[in-house]
């Protein structure tokens, strides 16, 4: 008997459902996915932004099928096989889009070594201050820990607000950094409906850079409906997720 983070909505849908239409063709590229997935997306919105040719393939991670653990060791999504040989984790193969297609445009990381350092510091931030949060809040069941997670989570927004330029993180560059936070942003409804956020008490910055971030073409192709986001995420909301990001905040890990 499965579990039941495996009763999930079989593919994307809404605006997210074209795209996958649009690459199903064979490619070097192959991009194993789970359309409900925050750390798919990051990658999805690599892939789209930069153009980068890719062949979709939806996966349920919760099954685990053959060929994809052998792809992926730890049966998680997003991963890739790209000319017969595998990568997986979200950044990760973020930064190997940027060497791998270095003709294909924008780029997400700075030319500047300078630069490039400091996108990864903001992003370090945002994988282990900003995604443990949010997971945190959403988890928690007692109100003092939602109080407490909502608290933790306001301050490692202000702390990133801070460095924002505007429109985007660094400016007028959209940049992983940007990439790393927007599927949390276009999720952030679950902790306003239930958890008591809201952008505005985060600040008037951090508002216009969140509605900048979810309206940004690339990040609204990757996105299904809401309506189908919502059994996925009540599982977290009652902390009965049996994903592993759901097992590493219960254990206290960042899960990049």
């Amino acid at each position: 008997m499965g579990t039941p983070d495996e009763q999930i909505h079989p593919f994307a849908t809404g605006p997210a459902a074209k795209t996958v239409e649009e690459h199903q063709g064979p490619q070097d590229l192959v991009f194993y996915a789970g359309w409900f997935c925050p750390y798919v997306q990051r990658s999805w919105i690599a892939l789209e932004e930069r153009g980068i040719p890719y062949q979709y393939k939806e996966v349920n991670p919760y099954k685990k099928e053959k060929h994809f653990l052998d792809i992926n060791p730890k049966g998680l999504v997003p991963a890739i096989e790209y000319k017969g040989k595998a990568l997986y984790e979200s950044l990760i193969l973020i930064e190997f889009f940027e060497e791998a297609f270095p003709d294909h445009e924008p780029h997400l990381l700075p030319k500047d070594p300078f630069d490039r350092a400091y996108v990864r510091l903001w992003v370090d931030h945002v994988a282990k201050q900003i995604v443990p949060a949010f997971m945190r809040t959403v988890m928690a069941q007692e109100a003092d820990k939602q109080k407490a997670g909502l608290e933790d989570f306001y301050k490692a927004l202000r702390t990133l607000t801070e460095k924002v330029k505007g429109p985007y993180f660094l400016g007028e560059q959209f940049s992983v950094v940007d990439v790393a936070l927007a599927p949390w942003i276009v999720r952030d409804y679950i902790l306003a409906e239930n958890r008591g956020y809201s952008r505005d008490a985060v600040g008037p910055v951090w508002k216009a850079y969140a509605e900048k971030l979810e309206s940004r073409e690339s990040v609204l192709k990757t996105k299904s409906d809401k309506e189908h986001y919502a059994e996925i995420y009540a599982r977290y909301l009652r902390n009965e997720a049996q994903s592993e990001a759901a097992k590493a905040i219960r254990a206290g890990r960042a899960f990049d």
